[in-house]
């Protein structure tokens, strides 16, 4: 005869109760104390993995309601925030076997996030782990309670009977019916275009072309929100109001939230595109707003910036004193200061000189763009029935003095020129663009490997459309570097104007197009169509954490229509249709790290090379630390999905990895359906390259297009964002300033004090690590998964990445690595895998997560 307690399986619940994250809701403590003592109370049932209820249509069976037990009076926190509760569940061993899965119901006022459950002394099994992580709202906002199941790994078919159904069931609630506007308790995964961007109903200059669904403007899927259409334009989708607009919809666990820090991110955010930017324009609006010397910009860092009359009050009264501090840095002064960027620390004008300008193209923010030259001079991709003639006049004569003796000819053989060019993807759109306040050029430039390793500008092409009309081509101006004089400084113009078409491309192609925005689709599928017991969806959910979240952010302040982008990137109004154009050359298998090298000409296959390349360029930082990191994803990929997929049919019968990757390529980038180059998914080593690409686009990439904006671009000179003027005339009142003030005049020409202020105070933001970051090679939970093999796999991948920050360390202190350090004595860290909190210029998150 088995006992009555011999029929208790005791458990340890641990959660975070609403009142401690979210200090904007001060009553749920007392309301949810309220609702616990007239009975209204958190419930949870187990589910059996063994043995399936007829009547249920064999889902598994459920045991009796259990109750949280000592919600008044329990305080004990494990950390910040968490707090353990125990319940204890009645349970037949011989009726219901192993449980497999549990619902909780919440009858209290208020939401809370669950962390997990831990069944103790299980009859038969021991203890029972279940990592939950999600956030459990009161009752009557879901149709049904919430379940979840044991922390364990199944393909879909070798999913115990009992949970099988249990599994689809939870899917399906994921995807939702599509309908209707989504709350924020919501947990739906669906698909929208880009159509929330414009504002028509503010005025027609904030209309905006509808985004992906379109031969003309393809894009990536964004989460569906299912707001209410505009007044104006019903193919529009309305605007939160910016009261609200950190409510914008996302499901609820792709929400900031789990610590303050990251929500101070958000109003951070929100601070300036809400108070900063207006305050700012009311304050420059009819004044020159121009620095006159580069120690004016040097004072930013140094001395400060007075903060306008009113604003100082405005955020306090709206945001509170922490702001403050992060904007101000000193209540008391008033004034915007900011940290020295990286790239000023140790010297002050290292940053004009040719050498620097080259090296950042290796070893800065955008190191993704420059490529071999194969032909020369180069040729244009654009239509020339539409186009004209747009092939770069740069000529042998302009180079052919700065080869090294050599022919441009046998330059090119020996793999010593390259090219950064910026002429097709601007020249289609510059026309429209320079009627904005922006005064740009589409620009080639051409460089050469020195002997020491080293790049060095020979000529910087730029070109404007042809003022008869496109079709009659482009015009373009060739110019050469020159040390003194009249000619250094229109050299260091012609610099600057390549490095605002590099920061444009950078910001909208580079970082938001093919990191954001592509990976966002992944996101979603994935949740739609993987179960949290797959095992595809346990390798790549960590790196999707925060990034629908920052999406919607990015929608609602950044990319938007007059938002910040906007207002400090030289595109203007043009930006999100350009990059719309330019998602036409996106391929996905041309994102993993060696296709791109090979693609643009910077490395060669070589078996007998470290990772199957010989890089042209030895001393490429990017591609040197970058090719490590890859190699060490895609082992660990490898390891881990030889745990599930012995054979290609396993593949080919996995009916959720299926569906997961159609959906993908017909719904999530379904603007790109019908291309031949998406891999099939029919063998384990296609499932491998693309969870690697993945992989490698939400952390890696992003990392080495991101965390250096602030490094290298907080330091406006470096690299302006928008150019105001053209190339002055000769015999012109601006030639004769560029000859009389040259440092007035280049100033007058790039970023102004507005654009300034706010691009920087972004880029700040934008390039800091939160103190809840989890890096490459980090879990959050280090009982994310049971299976003991992916474990050591997972051990071994970390190791991997240490002994590459010891190698990144070792190479930043060789001397004869010139482009590692170079004359800024700025060490290329941007693949570090791991950081400390803050403004680092180093580590790489798991995910998109800012």
């Amino acid at each position: 005869m088995v006992s009555k307690e011999e029929k208790k399986i005791r458990g340890e619940v641990v959660l975070m109760k609403k009142n401690v994250l979210d200090f904007n809701d001060f009553h749920a403590s007392f309301l949810d104390n309220l609702y616990e003592f007239v009975g209204k109370r958190v419930s949870l049932q187990l589910v059996s993995a063994l043995n399936g209820d007829p009547s249920n249509e064999f889902r598994g069976k459920l045991g009796e309601a259990a109750y949280l037990e000592d919600w008044i009076t329990t305080i004990t926190p494990l950390r910040i925030g968490e707090v353990t509760f125990k319940v204890t569940f009645d349970w037949d061993e011989e009726e219901m076997g192993i449980p497999g899965a549990f619902f909780i119901r919440n009858d209290h006022h208020s939401e809370f996030y669950l962390k997990s459950l831990t069944l103790h002394h299980v009859p038969g099994h021991g203890r029972i782990y279940f990592l939950c992580n999600s956030w459990i709202y009161p009752f009557h906002n879901y149709k049904k309670s919430r379940i979840f199941f044991i922390n364990q790994t199944h393909l879909p078919s070798e999913t115990p009977e009992p949970l099988r159904k249990f599994r689809e069931d939870e899917l399906q609630s994921l995807r939702g019916d599509g309908n209707g506007e989504l709350q924020e308790w919501d947990r739906v995964y669906d698909y929208a275009l880009y159509n929330d961007l414009a504002d028509p109903d503010k005025g027609p200059q904030y209309a905006r072309p509808v985004l992906g669904g379109s031969t003309d403007y393809p894009y990536p899927r964004r989460g569906r929100s299912g707001r209410p259409p505009t007044k104006s334009d019903p193919e529009t989708e309305s605007r939160m109001p910016f009261v609200k607009s950190l409510n914008i919809y996302v499901p609820r666990d792709e929400r900031f939230g789990h610590l303050k820090f990251s929500d101070f991110l958000a109003y951070a955010l929100k601070a300036v595109s809400q108070f900063v930017k207006p305050g700012l324009e009311e304050y420059f609006e009819g004044t020159p707003g121009e620095f006159e010397s580069l120690q004016d910009i040097l004072d930013l860092y140094e001395g400060g910036f007075p903060v306008p009359e009113g604003l100082f009050e405005v955020i306090r009264e709206n945001i509170g004193a922490p702001l403050l501090k992060e904007f101000f840095r000193t209540d008391g002064e008033r004034l915007f200061k900011f940290p020295l960027p990286q790239v000023i620390k140790e010297d002050k004008s290292a940053w004009r000189t040719d050498e620097e300008f080259g090296r950042e193209m290796l070893a800065g923010v955008n190191p993704v763009v420059i490529r071999r030259l194969q032909e020369f001079p180069p040729t244009s991709k654009l239509d020339p029935e539409v186009y004209g003639d747009q092939n770069s006049k740069i000529t042998e004569e302009h180079i052919i003095h700065n080869l090294d003796g050599l022919t441009v000819e046998e330059a090119i053989k020996k793999n010593r020129l390259f090219i950064l060019d910026h002429h097709d993807s601007l020249m289609p759109y510059l026309r429209r663009i320079n009627t904005t306040s922006t005064k740009t050029y589409a620009s080639r430039t051409i460089l050469f490997l020195e002997e020491n390793g080293t790049l060095k500008p020979l000529a910087i092409e730029l070109s404007l459309p042809n003022p008869q009309g496109d079709e009659f081509g482009a015009v373009s101006k060739v110019f050469i570097p020159a040390e003194r004089g009249i000619g250094s400084s229109i050299w260091q113009l012609a610099k600057a104007y390549v490095a605002v078409n590099d920061s444009g491309y950078h910001q909208l192609i580079s970082h938001w197009l093919n990191t954001h925005a592509v990976i966002e689709p992944f996101v979603i599928a994935t949740n739609r169509q993987l179960s949290v017991l797959h095992p595809i969806y346990k390798l790549l959910h960590p790196h999707f954490r925060d990034t629908m979240n920052i999406n919607a952010f990015a929608r609602q302040i950044l990319i938007n229509a007059g938002g910040i982008f906007e207002a400090t990137v030289f595109p203007s109004k043009y930006a999100m249709e350009m990059s719309a154009v330019l998602y036409k050359d996106w391929v996905f298998h041309e994102q993993a790290l060696p296709a791109d090298l090979i693609k643009r000409g910077m490395a060669m296959e070589d078996s007998n090379s470290p990772h199957g390349l010989r890089l042209v360029i030895e001393d490429y930082p990017y591609a040197v630390d970058g090719l490590e990191i890859w190699s060490a994803i895609k082992t660990w990929v490898t390891d881990y999905c030889s745990v599930y997929y012995k054979t290609d049919e396993t593949v080919r019968n996995d009916s959720e990895l299926q569906y997961w990757w159609k959906e993908l390529r017909e719904e999530g980038h379904g603007d790109k359906k019908d291309e031949l180059w998406w891999p099939k998914m029919q063998n384990v080593e296609e499932l491998i390259d693309t969870c690697t690409i993945i992989i490698w686009i939400a952390s890696a990439l992003h990392a080495a297009v991101n965390f250096g904006q602030y490094p290298y671009a907080g330091y406006l000179p470096n690299r302006p964002t928008i150019s105001r003027k053209f190339m002055p005339e000769k015999g012109s009142p601006e030639y004769k300033e560029l000859e009389s003030d040259p440092e007035k005049a280049f100033l007058k020409t790039i970023t102004a004090q507005l654009q300034t202020l706010l691009g920087v105070s972004l880029m700040e933001i934008l390039s800091r690590h939160s103190s809840d970051e989890v890096y490459l090679g980090q879990r959050d939970s280090p009982e994310w998964t049971t299976d003991k093999g992916v474990l050591e796999a997972f051990e071994k991948f970390g190791k991997r990445l240490a002994e590459i920050e010891d190698g990144i360390i070792k190479r930043n202190e060789d001397l004869t690595l010139r482009n590692r350090v170079g004359p800024v004595l700025m060490p290329y860290t941007l693949l570090y895998p791991s950081s400390e909190e803050g403004l680092t210029g180093k580590g790489i998150p798991n995910s998109v997560s800012i």
